[in-house]
């Protein structure tokens, strides 16, 4: 059987059994073969030729004992050699060896009607399908072995679907021509997931149609062109035709059927009234006459998800019987199959949603870097791991930049992985330095369990001092690109992965020049089954250098293309892990855009502010926002003195904004509180509020940080 049709091809010479009559109907087929020792056999019989002895071999006469095995029987002119069915190991048939002795009854050739627009004068293999046999046209199924062999292959291509295209797609193909001539698949919509209860009513919707192509003509066993197709079974266009959706009515003739579960013909009473409200008004103009289509029920593990429609044209042969098996089969393993590519389906969203929400949605726009990003999964069946990055403002205008990667690729690494990158914000608000931060998550990682390993980067820039400071924890190591076109992979202390316990971990201060950028990145992009990580670490750092020339030493590569470049150094079938990537353009604040100034914690100290806060903002050509510059500032350093008992610090940072800062010794946090009219104080907060673009309150491991941001021209 090949994959365009069924085709009934010789592969013995027949002949009646002694003493059955040709006409007889059930008359059976002694097959013949060659023995080991005789001659070989005569090559079949060629499809084209005439009717008569030309045709077949000569039939035996009445009373002729047929030769054994091992031997020839005579010559003569009116008889041709022959042998007992079942010794040619080339032409034997499972069903003739398990019985040597009795041969299966088969219709005679003769007994066989001719077909419309078929010749009279028919050759052997005309005479026993029924139809004249032409390549690439498909031929009935003649034969249970044909069925089963049909079945096989078509359970085998639907089987391999993943998803549910595939899988509907397998279904059309696999029958489409070789069972029938065009094919209509129906689906609930939606289709219900796993144990879920739909509510509402059952609306079946056209998933798919496929059919013969139009171009193929009778010859070729497809459809006829459309000027010569009959009236009653145009088919030019399925899905123009039928309706698209259908209502299931309760207790209608469709419910009866899909109920049934099984298989019925067209010119059932049951499908007669079924098909119909399927397939719309002009739905039946499709439909040929006589046992041409079957309507199958496709039923999952629970219920009834949907129905496909098989049709035959009129010139092929109706389906017989036993074709409502194979219909059922074919409905089952669709059906089946249907069912686990929606709980696939299921899964997979769950797994994207899981992992999109573990990472960052966007990322911030501090003061100074610019930030770039990406997430690769290590494939589109395994989309949830345990790789994140992250991007978290700190007091001051400094941000801290993470990267970490949870062993293995499974739900549990994803949960994992969104409680470390949580754990890590948490400890990035208190303002810890890099090691402490590390030293904390390896605690949580042994509370979360003896193996949950993973490694971790975190490293937090200072865009007014243009240094960073970077603690590892048994990551790879960064890769520094300066403007000149230099990448440099940074020394770090390498340090033991998180969750291993009892280790200390070192950070570095490196300098971070301006126009320099920081690339961050998990195992997978330098490490695979081609090269090991220093290897692929070199060719990181090769690619960035060759990059930065293409855009000269006076200016970086633009950020989210330089991202694009680096995921380029990786082939087809060289990635087994995620990848994530956060790459930081450094831009740092000038010196000259920064004031900063120790204020004593007495009673003369917010007057120095305001007088202070006058003389920048006039240096900086921001004198419309002195007024409220210094009613804010007044406001914050006089809460500030109240309870500090070491100096306080006072900043102005002149970037797209206007940032004040105010840091104390006090880790208690103000709050905004409604003051009543009899307050003395209590107003403070409420003024930064209502005149401030923003503000906010940072808790340090020395005491806190007070801050708002004003907008200028």
């Amino acid at each position: 059987m090949d994959s365009k049709g069924v085709t009934e091809q010789p592969i013995s010479f027949e002949r009646p059994e002694t003493g059955v009559d040709p006409a007889e109907p059930r008359g059976a087929l002694v097959r013949t073969s060659t023995p080991p020792t005789a001659r070989p056999a005569p090559p079949h019989p060629p499809c084209g030729g005439t009717a008569g002895a030309a045709a077949l071999p000569a039939q035996a006469r009445t009373g002729e004992t047929p030769s054994t095995p091992g031997t020839t029987a005579p010559s003569g002119p009116s008889k041709e050699p022959s042998v007992i069915a079942g010794n040619g190991p080339e032409h034997s048939q499972p069903s003739v060896a398990a019985e040597p002795d009795t041969h299966r009854p088969r219709p005679a050739p003769e007994s066989i009607p001719p077909q419309p627009g078929t010749d009279q004068s028919q050759t052997s293999g005309e005479r026993r399908t029924g139809q004249s046999v032409v390549a690439g046209r498909p031929t009935p199924m003649r034969r249970d072995g044909d069925r089963l062999r049909f079945v096989g292959a078509a359970t085998r291509r639907i089987a391999r679907g993943i998803d549910l295209d595939e899988i509907v797609m397998g279904l059309c193909r696999a029958t489409v021509p070789t069972f029938s001539d065009a094919i209509l698949v129906y689906l609930r919509d939606p289709l219900p997931v796993g144990d879920e209860r739909p509510t509402g009513p059952v609306v079946l919707r056209l998933r798919r149609t496929d059919r013969i192509p139009e171009e193929r003509d009778t010859d070729s066993g497809g459809f006829l062109p459309a000027q010569q197709q009959p009236e009653t079974t145009e088919l030019a266009d399925l899905s123009a035709v039928t309706a698209e959706l259908c209502e299931v009515r309760p207790g209608g003739a469709l419910a009866e059927v899909l109920r049934g579960v099984r298989p019925v013909f067209a010119d059932a009473p049951a499908a007669r009234a079924a098909l119909p409200e399927l397939l719309g008004d002009d739905g039946e103009l499709i439909i040929p006459d006589g046992q041409r289509a079957i309507l199958a029920p496709l039923r999952g593990r629970r219920r009834v998800i949907g129905a496909a429609v098989f049709l035959r044209r009129p010139e092929r042969l109706a389906f017989e019987p036993d074709d409502l098996l194979v219909a059922a089969q074919l409905a089952t393993h669709s059906a089946l199959g249907i069912d686990k590519a929606v709980l696939y389906g299921r899964e997979a969203y769950i797994a994207d949603e899981l992992q999109r929400t573990m990472l960052p949605e966007t990322l911030p726009r501090p003061t100074g870097v610019r930030l770039a990003s990406r997430y690769l999964p290590a494939a589109e069946t395994a989309r949830v791991g345990g790789d994140w990055y992250d991007a978290i403002p700190l007091p001051g205008s400094r941000v801290a930049l993470v990267v970490g990667d949870v062993m293995g690729h499974s739900m549990t690494s994803a949960a994992i992985m969104g409680q470390l990158r949580t754990t890590a914000q948490t400890l990035a608000g208190l303002d810890l330095p890099p090691q402490e931060v590390l030293h904390h998550l390896d605690e949580q990682a042994q509370r979360l369990g003896t193996d949950r390993m993973a490694t971790c980067l975190y490293a937090v820039y200072d865009p007014v001092s243009h240094r960073i400071t970077i603690a590892n924890a048994g990551h790879p190591p960064p890769v520094l690109l300066h403007l000149g076109g230099r990448a440099e992979v940074l020394r770090v202390p390498a340090g033991a992965p998180i969750g291993v316990g009892g280790v200390d971990f070192e950070a570095v201060e490196l300098d971070a020049p301006a126009g320099a950028t920081l690339l961050l990145y998990t195992d997978g992009l330098v490490e695979s089954r081609l090269r090991d990580v220093w290897t692929g670490i070199e060719q990181l750092r090769e690619k960035l250098a060759a990059t930065a020339q293409l855009t000269g030493p006076d200016h970086p590569p633009p950020l989210e293309a330089l991202c694009d470049e680096v995921l380029d150094m990786l082939g087809p079938g060289d990635r087994d892990d995620d990848i994530a990537l956060l790459a930081a353009r450094f831009d740092g604040i000038a010196p000259s855009d920064v004031a900063y100034w120790f204020l004593e914690p007495e009673d003369a100290a917010p007057g120095r502010a305001r007088r202070l806060a006058r003389r920048a903002l006039a240096r900086w050509g921001l004198e419309e926002l002195t007024d409220s510059v210094e009613l804010l500032v007044s406001e914050v350093v006089t809460n500030a003195v109240r309870y500090a008992s070491r100096p306080v610090t006072l900043r102005l940072l002149r970037t797209d904004v206007l940032r004040c800062e105010v840091g104390d010794d006090v880790p208690q946090l103000p709050r905004l509180r409604q003051a009543r009219a009899t307050d003395e104080g209590g107003r403070g907060l409420y003024l930064v509020n209502r005149l401030a673009r923003r503000w906010g309150a940072t808790r340090l491991s020395t005491g806190k940080v007070v801050w708002f941001e004003l907008n200028h021209g």
